[in-house]
């Protein structure tokens, strides 16, 4: 099992929370929730999102980085997200990414 976490710019908070898929065999689940408090507040510290991943398939950092620095080309938004992983393809990642985003911006907080 390998922990990993990564941090991304944002510009913008995320005001909802979001939970798309689930835990099973090539597949993941993706908790989305506004970033904590302080982040880009008062303090003028900037948004950031921050990602952790517990994936079941070690040694793939680097893919994980990949398909994370694109996704975040195209999302802009100051969020948590935890990623459940037990062997999703990149394409399965970029994809319940995705339907997070769409959940949360479209408030169907699953």
């Amino acid at each position: 099992m390998e922990h990993l976490t990564f941090d991304y710019p944002a510009q913008r908070a995320v005001t909802t929370r979001a939970h798309v898929g689930v835990v099973g065999s090539g597949d993941l689940e993706v908790l989305l929730s506004p970033a904590p408090a302080g982040a880009g507040g008062a303090d003028s510290t900037p948004l950031t999102a921050h990602v952790v991943v517990r994936t079941s398939v070690d040694g793939y950092s680097h893919i994980w980085k990949s398909v994370l620095d694109r996704f975040f080309t195209r999302y802009d938004g100051a969020a948590a997200i935890e990623i459940n992983d037990f062997g999703a393809t990149p394409g399965v990642v970029a994809l319940r990414l995705a339907e997070a985003v769409e959940a949360a911006e479209e408030g169907d907080n699953v």
